[in-house]
């Protein structure tokens, strides 16, 4: 049952590039009921005894969450993402990486959500584990300063973001290199955050930076370009 489930997973997550590269969201559809069926009839084997079941059960809810949350159907995202998360802390233990990852995720939902509580407790909850995992300088920290900071600044606390997406910036640049996209992506955060502040000069050079990153790393016709040029005219303009 594990390696079928492992297919099913393998899939799902093609499924999902697929839909990725093409925007084309009715690939999964075909795919979703017998999917949900799957996993919630496995859910109820002894998955506790198997290692290798649970892990492939935690990782098909992650891929129906994924697909879940590209239809913006974020209740039944969080849903799925509470399946994969109770079993991973049931097999790996509460301070594993992977249930790290597992709170990311579901930061991520609760925050579309409106809990922002919520969400903000699941990232430090993955920066902490993180953290004690990989040190203070790995780029998994770094995401999960990053998803801090977002959520913070959703809360209002403009100088916690600051701080979060300063520091996120710092680990990826050192691991990264300076023109990496991921790069690009913090330091737009960061020009959010200090348009907000108010420091419409430093928001301004941040937007340029990560325009330049984004142009030379990505197809002219990427999202990621637009979303930037129009923050660039924003600052322009104010």
């Amino acid at each position: 049952l594990s390696s079928f489930l492992s297919f099913l997973s393998s899939l799902a997550s093609e499924t999902n590039d697929r839909i990725d590269r093409t925007g084309d969201y009715t690939l999964f559809a075909p795919l979703l009921p017998h999917l949900r069926t799957a996993a919630e009839r496995a859910q109820i084997l002894p998955w506790q005894q198997d290692t290798k079941l649970a892990d492939a059960l935690a990782a098909l809810w992650t891929e129906i969450a994924y697909n879940l949350r590209a239809i913006a159907d974020y209740a039944e995202e969080k849903k799925c993402l509470e399946q994969a998360l109770h079993i991973d802390e049931a097999i790996f233990g509460p301070k594993n990486p992977k249930v790290a990852t597992d709170l990311n995720n579901l930061g991520d939902v609760l925050q579309a959500l409106g809990d922002l509580a919520g969400a903000r407790a699941a990232f430090e909850r993955a920066l902490r584990i993180d953290e004690a995992a990989f040190g203070p300088d790995h780029p998994e920290v770094a995401t999960d300063v990053n998803n801090l900071g977002a959520v913070l600044q959703d809360l209002g606390d403009l100088a916690g973001a600051r701080g979060c997406f300063e520091r996120a910036l710092r680990i990826f640049e050192r691991h990264l290199g300076e023109d990496h996209p991921n790069v690009a992506t913090l330091v737009n955060n960061l020009g959010l955050v200090l348009q907000a502040l108010g420091d419409l000069a430093g928001a301004r050079e941040c937007f340029q930076r990560a325009l330049r990153i984004f142009r030379a790393k990505l197809p002219p016709d990427h999202p990621y370009i637009r979303t930037v040029e129009e923050n660039l005219q924003r600052i322009i303009h104010e």
